[in-house]
């Protein structure tokens, strides 16, 4: 009986060890994303977890193989782009806080039926947040992580600098981020002098990046382009 309960207080001990170690990591892992976000309301970030994991997996094909970036302040970014991209990715980006409930609860409807992902609720916040910090990969975490830091997103963060970041680093090819990269790319002209059509296919190009950098006349990215064109008129931007 002496020996059990010994082992029962060491194991308590353990355990409590256990705990306060993996509570101090949070903590300091979400230090380390306050800190970030906090430091962006001046400076622009460099590169983010998505370029570095992109720059990888392009510099393991060709050891010489480099991003396509270049920052551009948000006045000197068409409104086309902006409204087009509202209107594909988050019409109520002006109203929320950072979550759509509404069309989150679409999204899981869809899901369920098909019994598969064929939707998402994501916000532009939601979007950024993943793209600023976390992997492409699929953990059954992600999206608490992603949550906790679209709150401190949406927190320190105006609207208008959370769309200036999301239009500088979101990817929009193979190897490609960022507007002014992606108008220069697709259509070789700087990101202010996008016209409302190019603005609208390059909206409809943010689910599949990579894909329709290749597949720039497939029939869903058309056909999502002339929907965007059509609701562009009513997006709300900052």
């Amino acid at each position: 009986m002496a020996m059990k309960a010994l082992q029962g207080r060491t194991f308590g001990w353990y355990l409590r060890k256990a705990v306060l170690a993996v509570t101090l990591l949070l903590l300091v892992w979400l230090l380390w994303i306050f800190a970030h976000v906090l430091a962006w309301r001046w400076v622009n970030p460099g590169e983010t977890s998505f370029m570095e994991e992109q720059l990888e997996r392009l510099q393991d094909q060709n050891p010489d193989a480099e991003l396509r970036h270049q920052w551009v302040e948000y006045d000197r970014i068409s409104p086309n782009i902006k409204r087009a991209l509202v209107a594909s990715e988050d019409a109520k980006f002006l109203e929320h806080d950072g979550f759509d409930w509404e069309a989150i609860q679409i999204a899981w409807e869809k899901n369920q039926k098909k019994g598969r992902i064929v939707a998402g609720g994501s916000t532009i916040s939601q979007q950024l947040a993943k793209n600023l910090f976390l992997s492409s990969k699929r953990t059954p975490w992600r999206k608490a992580e992603e949550a906790v830091i679209t709150v401190m997103l949406e927190a320190l963060l105006d609207k208008q600098r959370i769309f200036e970041i999301y239009l500088n680093v979101i990817e929009w090819g193979d190897g490609v981020f960022g507007i002014e990269a992606a108008s220069r790319h697709y259509y070789n002209t700087s990101a202010a002098r996008l016209s409302p059509g190019q603005a609208a296919k390059l909206a409809s190009m943010v689910p599949n990046p990579r894909y329709f950098d290749k597949h720039r006349s497939d029939r869903k990215l058309l056909r999502k382009t002339a929907i965007i064109l059509r609701r562009m008129p009513y997006a709300d931007i900052p």
